[in-house]
């Protein structure tokens, strides 16, 4: 038998789907090379070296799984997406390193890793010194991310000749997954093309109000896929508009909802979209937490309308911000301490399922309460029958045992890592808060690691350990973590 199949998994057909994505992240290198090119930007050769290694790292791909079965097994689908992460941040970081505006490895893959993840931490501490190019990049790797490069690929490329569910499974969260179209590549397509739809609206509303061209579309890119990385060190703060902040507002919200409701939408079935139940608790737990926020630091001895009004959008685009794991600030909320507890609440819960916010996800929250419900309703009625239902549906016991393991092993890793993360060198604050936000893909933690500081200071260690635990929440732990268990590589 052939070494590549002699563990059961198809390498050479893992080799060609990776080699293929590549290509297409070296294509959006060779668009910033242009962008750089055009701004007569020195970082143009980085972009240009990156490119080429990226070229050949994807041809050498293809080429050596040509000619090999398309049949992809979920072990093949699971290591594709993990390896494709991996080895996009790594090619990805190339620009920052060749062009010297991030100084370590270690730094540049922290920062490529936080992109592609959709985190948003950061180690510059000076953004607005960076070239363009490089903050259009750094942008590019949250947008890319932020559906998911394998869904993109999905919908962009065709060379793959095989039905892609496991890579969509492995890929897009959820616990009931809806199929808004019968092939997966024509799913990823419509998914696809809303995600670009509000990129493009939000981009036009953001330069309409105030924002340069260039500003209001990688503050779009951040936006639409949670992420977070913006073009100025203040964030959106920076720009001191009510109107661009209540713009960013809405489009964190959107990119929190599940993206299938959006098609529904669209496509008139308006009853669908709000009768969702994960939609209905997400708003719920978002305008009610800020609601309560805002009472918590509005200052009742200068009450006016002004000030309720600028207390409520500051909560509100907090936690929204924090919600949907976006990590974007428009005040530095590090010392609202009465308010400490509900924030870290909602970046535990994030946003919803098949959305583009981290976190436990909205859905396993709600399914949580409802099982533990029941489970009192049957302690009381020791012989009757009450299952879970969602949106109709009844939840069968393997799924609501998988859902309870991961919102388990969701808090276990956070708090190893935080022990971990302690024992590196960080502080007791830092260790928790910087864990729970690199896991959640939130990016500002607490402490020093603070909406107003970065993670430039913190021990190499550490960064590395952030670096995979991004990778880590952004999968939903089981992707990544089945690839360390020895069943996984057993014929």
């Amino acid at each position: 038998m052939n070494d590549f199949y002699s563990k059961g998994i198809n390498f050479r057909l893992v080799a060609r789907i990776i080699g293929a994505l590549v290509l297409l992240e070296s294509g959006f290198l060779f668009l910033c090379a242009i962008s750089a090119l055009y701004w007569k930007e020195d970082d143009v050769w980085s972009f240009l070296i990156s490119f080429a290694i990226a070229l050949v790292v994807g041809l050498s791909g293809v080429l050596f799984g040509r000619n090999n079965r398309d049949q992809i097994g979920k072990r093949e689908g699971i290591l594709v997406v993990t390896s494709t992460w991996l080895i996009f941040s790594f090619l990805g970081m190339l620009p920052y390193l060749i062009g010297k505006s991030v100084p370590t490895v270690a730094d540049a893959f922290f920062e490529t890793m936080s992109g592609f993840t959709t985190t948003g931490a950061s180690i510059m501490p000076n953004v607005e010194a960076m070239a363009k190019s490089i903050l259009l990049w750094r942008s590019l790797t949250h947008w890319i991310g932020g559906l998911g490069i394998i869904v993109i690929s999905m919908a962009l490329l065709q060379v793959f000749g095989f039905t892609g569910s496991q890579l969509f499974s492995a890929e897009v969260s959820g616990i009931v997954k809806e199929k808004i179209y019968p092939k997966i590549g024509g799913q990823a397509k419509r998914l696809l093309l809303i995600y670009v739809g509000f990129t493009i609206v939000q981009s036009v509303l953001l330069w309409a109000f105030g924002m340069s061209v260039f500003d209001a579309v990688c503050n779009s890119f951040a936006t639409i896929s949670s992420g977070g990385f913006c073009t100025k060190n203040t964030s959106i703060g920076y720009w001191h508009s009510p109107a661009i902040e209540w713009i960013i507002i809405i489009f964190m919200t959107i990119a929190g909802v599940n993206f299938s409701l959006f098609y529904y939408f669209l496509k008139g079935k308006i009853k669908k979209f709000f009768k969702d139940e994960e939609l209905r608790f997400y708003l719920i737990i978002m305008l009610g937490t800020a609601i309560i926020v805002s009472l918590t630091i509005l200052n009742f001895n200068h009450l006016s309308w002004h000030a309720i009004n600028d207390t409520f959008r500051n909560a509100l685009f907090t936690v929204s911000s924090l919600m949907t794991t976006t990590g974007s600030y428009s005040v530095d909320y590090s010392g609202w301490t009465s308010a400490a507890f509900l924030l870290l609440l909602v970046t535990f819960i994030g946003g919803s399922a098949s959305s583009t916010a981290g976190g436990l996800k909205v859905i396993r929250v709600l399914l949580v309460f409802k099982y533990c419900y029941y489970e009192f309703k049957q302690i009381l009625h020791p012989n009757a029958v009450f299952p879970v239902f969602y949106n109709g549906r009844s939840i069968n016991e393997k799924v609501m045992t998988r859902l309870l393991s991961y919102v388990l092993l969701f808090l276990i890793i956070s708090l190893l890592g935080s022990a971990i993360l302690g024992l590196g060198g960080l502080g007791f604050e830092e260790s928790i808060s910087s864990m729970v936000s690199a896991l959640a893909n939130v990016g500002p933690a607490l402490g020093r690691l603070g909406p107003i500081y970065n993670y430039s200071a913190i021990p190499v260690f550490c960064k590395w350990f952030l670096s995979i635990t991004m990778l880590v929440g952004r999968l939903e732990i089981f992707t990544v973590l089945l690839i360390l268990t020895p069943v996984f590589w057993r014929k």
